[in-house]
């Protein structure tokens, strides 16, 4: 079957046609993205209202793009697939509706695509990662644990009570004013610096949860910035570094905790975490995160990085898992600026 793809849900425009075979296998035939990046520059973050005017400029020519690449004509997907929350609302609007209007011209199913799960099984249709297993989620809105058994069936074991991840590294580079997206700024500058110099907080480090929490960090490095006013090159270099590494070792141990989790729940399932979200591109994170699989015995899967972040191939491959087990939505379906992984309706319940 071949699902056609539409993600607006944040400051991408992007659409994707992905290819699903009777074995479960998947094949990107086309996955375009335009980012908005040099719009939102000049305000320092992403505008909604700015963001939801240019997906409605460019989202036709973005589906046109992806079926020409992909060699299909829209007439011969078999579904159409949107991502309906969560996210800015006027985005996902865009890309809901458009959908809903491409389904009703031809014919086809709509798949209302909950945009955390197209994350959560990117990495069956990159690695063919069989259920279950363990995702981290790591981005700009969203940083949490999660059990992932099936599809539609999530388990939420752990959170950020504040900040996201990605966002607690946008805030640092704008404290620092590095520009907007600051993680590959603060990756950047922190292999130039001293990871020892400052000694940052790792908030709720202590505690036997899964939850996170940025915050407290985020303040401690405004403070560390204001106490060495004005601040040099190397200063600038050694925060950057100092909070990378504070960030790697909050994830790794709490990664090593759900590993552990992991293993004692479902005993004789092989452990495997799976990284998803644009921060999945650190390499200090990374290469964190691997020491603690790897000191787990499990196995890590990090998709190719266009993949962990926003894109439409993750939402045709979402809707194509759907659509096999005979899963699609009616029409009414409503977008949704909040729409938690393990919620009630996640289930294939929620649709036909």
């Amino acid at each position: 079957m071949k699902v056609l793809g539409i993600e607006t849900s944040c400051d991408e425009t992007a659409a994707s046609i992905v290819e699903r075979d009777a074995a479960g296998h998947g094949t990107i035939l086309s996955n375009i993205v335009r980012s908005q990046l040099d719009e939102h520059a000049p305000y320092g973050g992403v505008v909604p209202e700015l963001a939801a005017r240019a997906h409605v400029s460019h989202l036709d020519h973005i589906i046109a793009k992806a079926a020409e690449t992909a060699g299909v004509k829209l007439s011969e997907v078999d579904a159409i697939a949107a991502t309906a929350g969560p996210g800015l609302i006027g985005g996902v609007l865009v890309g809901l509706t458009t959908a809903k209007a491409i389904a009703a011209a031809l014919g086809k199913p709509l798949i209302a695509v909950n945009h955390l799960e197209g994350h959560a099984l990117t990495a069956r249709l990159t690695d063919g990662v069989a259920f279950p297993y363990l995702m981290l989620l790591v981005s700009g809105g969203h940083s949490q644990f999660v059990l992932v058994r099936g599809v539609g069936d999530y388990e939420r074991w752990g959170t950020t009570i504040d900040d996201a991840l990605g966002e607690a590294f946008d805030k640092v580079a704008k404290l620092l004013n590095l520009g907007n997206p600051g993680g590959p700024h603060v990756e950047r500058l922190a292999a130039l610096g001293d990871p020892n110099r400052f000694a940052f907080p790792k908030p709720l480090l202590k505690e036997d949860r899964l939850d996170f929490s940025f915050s407290g960090l985020k303040t401690a490095v405004r403070l560390a910035a204001e106490k060495h006013q004005p601040l040099t090159d190397q200063d600038v270099a050694d925060i950057c570094a100092s909070f990378q590494r504070t960030v790697a070792e909050i994830v790794a141990t709490r990664a090593r905790s759900a590993l552990a989790r992991y293993a004692e729940e479902l005993p004789g399932h092989p452990p495997r975490l799976v990284v998803a979200g644009g921060v999945a591109a650190n390499k200090a994170i990374g290469a964190a995160l691997r020491d603690a699989a790897d000191a787990a015995g499990a196995e890590l899967i990090i998709p190719p990085i266009p993949l962990c972040t926003d894109n439409g191939a993750m939402v045709a491959w979402a809707g194509a898992e759907r659509l096999a087990l005979g899963s699609s939505d009616a029409m009414d379906i409503s977008a949704r600026a909040r729409w938690p992984l393990d919620s009630a309706d996640m289930g294939l319940s929620h649709g036909k």
